[in-house]
């Protein structure tokens, strides 16, 4: 529930700008969809009123489980994203962008990633994002397959093309993409990390005070 902490933590019920405390969880296609699935589902136990938009379903049997916990728990699935980006604004509090991740295996180019990413590029209201896609191209990943990437960032430099967050939660570790990062929060969720994993990658990671999962590396604005 990191992903949930890091987004109750960066909009309180009480600053939200809605009578109804409502947030738009968009799902893609693999792990980062899932870990959307599992975020909506503490969002609502925190008293959210998640909604989720998750188009291309995994077969996945862990993801159809994650599924089916948000149907049991009355968390409504959006047939279609709406283009019109107002009707978006208007609707929610805040998006979660949990669309791509660091395996690329549905790339920003490729449908429904792309309209998803198109849309979210437009809208006004905050996003989460749960990491940046990393447009790996030819080359292997540093990193071993548990650690994700801003859609449409280059892993390295940065980039202006994707989405803009206002909220970053760096899953595992930050990346180095996250330099460039401008938004008002940046947390880490990382704690659950293997000390051998951290030596060999040789990570540093932040202290997590008391019993916290998750740790913000960039006060509010």
């Amino acid at each position: 529930c990191d992903i949930p902490i890091s987004s109750r933590q960066a909009f309180p019920l009480p600053s939200l700008p809605r009578k109804q405390p409502t947030v738009l969880v968009v799902c893609g296609p693999a792990q980062n969809g899932a870990i959307g699935l599992v975020c909506a589902r503490h969002l609502r136990i925190f008293d959210y009123e998640p909604t989720i938009f998750y188009p291309k379903r995994s077969p996945d049997p862990l993801y159809r489980d994650f599924t089916t916990q948000c149907e049991k728990m009355d968390i409504p699935f959006l047939s279609y994203l709406p283009t019109e980006v107002q009707l978006i604004n208007d609707a929610y509090n805040a998006v979660v962008d949990a669309v791509l991740g660091a395996e690329g295996e549905a790339g920003e180019g490729r449908e429904p990633c792309a309209a998803i990413l198109a849309t979210l590029k437009h809208v006004r209201i905050p996003i989460v994002s749960l990491d940046h896609r990393i447009p790996w191209g030819d080359h292997h990943p540093p990193f071993p397959r548990v650690f994700f990437a801003i859609a449409g960032w280059d892993a390295e430099a940065g980039g202006s093309g994707g989405i803009s967050p206002d909220v970053l939660v760096s899953l595992s570790a930050p990346k180095q993409c996250a330099r460039r990062f401008l938004g008002r929060q940046h947390f880490v969720a990382g704690r659950f990390l293997p000390y051998d994993v951290q030596k060999k990658f040789e990570l540093n990671p932040p202290e997590y005070p008391g019993t916290e999962c998750v740790v913000a590396l960039r006060a509010p604005r």
